[in-house]
């Protein structure tokens, strides 16, 4: 069992106010089917912070997660890994931070903070790199983080700019993006959501070597065993002529958020207009009833340099910048 830091804090009950005992200790995985209950209830939570979708890239990673509970019942989560002296929310994800349940309020979140930054400090960490989830992502609004941050010497790092589109308020997409659709209507593709995910893996691959000498962060083999993990949160909707994939967009059902993981069409598809067609039927159809379509970031090396012509063109989809944040404290 990990190193527990105890701290007390004043909770008041029908009796008067008593003393609690707030807790920050190292997650176990026996305590797995815990953790992914409490992250399936918070306010803040996604299936990307749950255990069986943190734990695919397990490997690459020195777990330092974190479990806050008071009166033995847990208030909040940290998914986290150990950097040398440093630990990072959590450098497998995008965003993260602290997860936090239906009874936090802003007082204890400060408590919070203050019993998990002693908690780093005892175990000789010098610096917390912390990753909020981003307002659109919250199931409710949960921002109090925020404010302990600015409380607790947290300095702003990184700043990336994202783009989503907020579906039930949307401004209207680009004349070019619904000509695009058309033309790929008549020249007979369709969209639909699939299970080839070789098929996509193969376009996507050719796509991401082609145009960003990279490779998707997933490997096929690892894609497939998460939509396993998580059935209905992993989809893929592909553009067909002919019964031949042209090109597709995987997207992460976040809830009240869909993310758009990765988006490949090839060139045949990208001349009749087959990602427009995907993404309008996504946002007219098939998520009409959620409240955002986030594309993720524009922007590298480290939030500095914006790719302008990628940010355009989610902007002519009708999304607006949004933004990805890091914070550090020094312990």
């Amino acid at each position: 069992m990990g190193m527990v830091w105890a701290k007390l804090v004043l909770e008041w009950q029908s009796g008067g106010p008593i003393m609690s005992e707030l807790t920050v200790s190292r997650y176990e995985p026996s305590q797995a089917a815990d953790w992914n209950a409490f992250v399936a209830n918070s306010r803040n939570g996604t299936f990307l912070h749950d255990r069986r979708f943190m734990d695919y890239h397990a490997d690459r990673f020195i777990d330092a997660s974190l479990i806050v509970e008071r009166s033995g019942k847990i208030i909040a989560v940290v998914p986290a890994n150990r950097d040398g002296d440093k630990v990072v929310s959590h450098g497998g994800l995008t965003y993260g931070g602290m997860i936090a349940g239906k009874a936090m309020r802003t007082d204890l979140m400060l408590e919070t903070f203050d019993a998990l930054t002693d908690h780093l400090r005892c175990s000789k960490v010098a610096q917390f790199i912390y990753k909020p989830t981003p307002h659109f992502y919250h199931n409710a609004p949960l921002e109090e983080d925020l404010y302990a941050l600015s409380r607790f010497g947290g300095r702003l790092l990184q700043t990336d700019a994202s783009a989503a589109i907020p579906i039930p308020r949307r401004p209207k997409e680009s004349q070019s993006r619904r000509q695009g659709a058309k033309r790929a209507a008549q020249a007979g593709i369709t969209v639909t959501e699939s299970q080839d995910w070789a098929a996509f893996w193969c376009i996507l691959t050719g796509v991401l070597a082609e145009r960003h000498n990279t490779t998707p962060t997933h490997s096929l083999a690892e894609i497939e065993g998460l939509v396993r993990a998580f059935p209905g949160r992993i989809r893929l909707f592909s553009a067909l002529q002919d019964g031949h994939m042209l090109g597709g967009v995987v997207c992460f059902d976040c809830g009240r958020c869909i993310h758009v993981q990765y988006i490949a069409v090839g060139p045949g598809g990208r001349e009749d207009g087959a990602l427009d067609a995907i993404i309008l039927h996504l946002i007219q159809d098939v998520f009409a009833d959620r409240d955002w379509l986030d594309f993720g970031i524009s922007t590298t090396d480290g939030g500095r340099n914006l790719n302008t012509g990628l940010a355009q063109q989610k902007e002519m989809f009708g999304a607006r910048c949004v933004v990805y944040q890091r914070y550090i404290i020094d312990l």
